[in-house]
């Protein structure tokens, strides 16, 4: 992180939801809707949510998180 940046308020509850989805392996429909959610609601993306949600959408491409129902 550069000086001066300064993570959103959302960065926190955003990297609790995706370490849970990573520790779990999985992701249920409506908690990827709400970290897309949590990504959108500031308008602002910093830099540590962009590798947050790389690394998220990362693991959902090559399989190593399942998304499924619920």
């Amino acid at each position: 992180m550069k000086p001066g940046d300064k993570p959103s308020a959302s960065a926190a509850e955003l990297a609790e939801r995706i370490k849970k989805a990573i520790f779990d392996l999985e992701i249920c429909n409506s908690d990827y809707d709400k970290i897309m959610k949590i990504v959108h609601a500031d308008q602002h993306l910093d830099a540590q949510e962009k590798n947050l949600l790389k690394q998220l959408q990362d693991m959902l491409a090559n399989g190593t998180i399942k998304r499924v129902a619920g």
